[in-house]
């Protein structure tokens, strides 16, 4: 029965920590539109993935600058 709560505490752990950081460090979602109106340009060129296969240092974004 200790290795099923075990096994449950991790997998709930895992998910609070995955939403947290989805919530904080994604750029999409911003907590401040008076202070930083548009987040998402300071991660044009950075990788803010776990795991991505393009290599951020040698992509630049084709998006337009404003």
């Amino acid at each position: 029965m200790i290795p099923l709560f075990v096994a449950l505490a991790l997998g709930m752990g895992g998910a609070t920590f995955y939403t947290l950081r989805l919530a904080f460090r994604n750029p999409d979602v911003t907590w401040s539109l008076k202070n930083n109106p548009e987040p998402w340009e300071e991660y044009r060129d950075k990788q803010y993935k776990f795991y991505s296969s393009v290599s951020y240092k040698d992509h630049t974004s084709k998006a337009p600058e404003f």
